[in-house]
């Protein structure tokens, strides 16, 4: 058998229904980690589902359960030989809320709804779709190689990364032999655009900064106050215009990355950011200035603000508010420091004349990504290209946050998402759906990969 055949027989998988029934059956657990009552369904998705599925490709597998007692986790191993190459592939089963009631034309959340060129469903997107496409593209290769995969495959499934995967680095941390390998590879995320098979090396990190301007209790009647008592609302927008002005432009050098290094610009340089008719345009002259959207998106910080309170905006009272409140949050790259960034914003505050703005943290996620030396990434980004015939966007690192730092810095793997959502997606909202062209691509890009994996005589270095 040939890499053609292993190819072939995915695309039969997929267009037999094969993967489709499959996804459905995996999209019924209503797996919502954020919904404290669906302890049941979150381990049932790993022992009714997840467990027969990899031990027919002939992996051996076993529950893990979480140190803080939330949703447990399954590891499962297929080994063949110890010189091959070992990857670890990722993949979550929980979901955001179903949203019932809130999907286009009335669809249940909880089933795979095919209408055109679109499958709907919770979870078929993030991240049950995509996990199913890389087991479904394991089974295509091992039966291609008549019963052998040709490389050593571990898999963790874990059922929290919805609620931040509070327990993942530790789980990883106590099961760093049993994870050992060579190269982490797996799928969550967007590609860049539809039709433009992506590969991403790592995530930015965030970080939540509240701040909070506290003056006094109660209104006070802006008539008989009005220019004689300090308003929380309007200090705290006129503070915020000194961390990030009008058109989205950072102002605080604490919160800037490293200046981008010409590498980072290469990587970027065919990287367009196009958005589909059905998603937002981009704003104009909006973010630093000098650098392409790819580079504002994938290579820069932004500051935006999440949410503000100020008086009541459903019924506004002609009074003066005593206090408000935002949430902002940092989105950065790798070699932003952020140690000591509370510190640095609350004295840039007191210097610009606002001492009375409250300045706290909290939700930090690291940021990181593979070396861009690595001979991984030119090794999957052929792989790709000799099955599509299109080259592949490289990202230094994804626009959002995935637990990539806990695969990459905990147990040292140099780490490569393949996306098989797109923008338009919809994840964490109604109408939640994959793509059918793009989705049978991705299960051809997966059994290359895959295949491709088994042909190296050992791992690269």
């Amino acid at each position: 058998m040939t890499r053609a055949d292993a190819i072939a027989r995915a695309v039969e998988d997929f267009s037999s229904g094969t993967f489709l029934a499959e996804l459905d059956r995996r999209v019924a657990y209503r797996t919502e980690s954020q919904n404290a009552s669906r302890g049941a369904e979150l381990r049932a998705y790993l022992e009714q589902e997840m467990r027969p599925a990899f031990t027919a490709l002939d992996f051996e597998s076993r529950l893990v359960e979480s140190p803080s007692g939330k949703a447990p986790f399954l590891i499962a191993e297929h080994i063949e030989s110890a010189s091959a190459p070992t990857v670890l592939v990722y993949g979550h089963g929980d979901v955001v809320d179903g949203m019932e009631g809130e999907w286009r034309d009335n669809r249940d959340p909880w089933r795979a709804t095919t209408s055109g060129h679109r499958v709907y469903g919770r979870g078929t997107a993030d991240n049950k779709g995509q996990h199913s496409i890389n087991m479904a593209a394991l089974r295509a290769v091992r039966a291609a190689r008549g019963g052998r995969l040709g490389f050593n495959a571990k898999f963790i499934v874990e059922m929290g990364e919805e609620i931040g995967s509070p327990d993942l680095a530790k789980v990883c941390d106590l099961n760093r032999e049993a994870l050992r390998a060579d190269l982490f590879m797996a799928s969550d995320g967007p590609r860049l655009s539809a039709d433009r098979p992506t590969l991403f090396l790592g995530c930015r990190g965030g970080i939540r900064i509240h701040l909070d301007v506290n003056l006094r209790d109660g209104g006070h009647h802006s008539g008989n106050w009005g220019g004689v008592l300090a308003n929380p609302a309007t200090i705290l927008v006129n503070a915020i215009s000194t961390l990030v002005d009008g058109q989205g432009r950072l102002q605080l050098d604490a919160l800037k990355p490293p200046r981008l290094t010409n590498q980072i610009r290469s990587f970027l340089a065919d990287v367009k950011v196009e958005p589909t008719e059905d998603e937002p345009s981009l704003a104009e002259n909006w973010g630093e200035d000098g650098l392409s959207a790819a580079e504002r998106l994938y290579a820069w910080n932004t500051l935006e603000v999440l949410a503000m309170s100020s008086g009541n905006i459903e019924k506004p009272a002609n009074a003066i508010p005593g206090h408000a409140n935002a949430v902002l949050q940092l989105r950065f790259v790798v070699g932003t420091g952020i140690d000591g960034l509370v510190e640095a914003i609350r004295a840039h505050l007191v210097a610009k004349g606002f001492p009375m703005v409250e300045v706290r943290a909290a939700q930090s996620f690291a940021a990181s990504r593979t070396d861009f030396d690595s001979p991984w990434i030119k090794w999957a980004a052929d792989s790709v290209q000799a099955t599509t015939g299109k080259a592949p966007a490289i990202l230094p690192n994804f626009g959002g946050s995935l637990p990539n730092d806990v695969f990459s810095e905990i147990l040292g793997l140099p780490t490569i998402w393949v996306p098989h959502s797109y923008p338009g997606c919809s994840q964490h909202a109604p109408n939640e759906h994959i793509l059918l062209p793009l989705t049978e691509e991705a299960l051809t890009v997966m059994a290359g990969l895959f295949w491709d994996l088994g042909e190296l005589p050992q791992p690269l270095t």
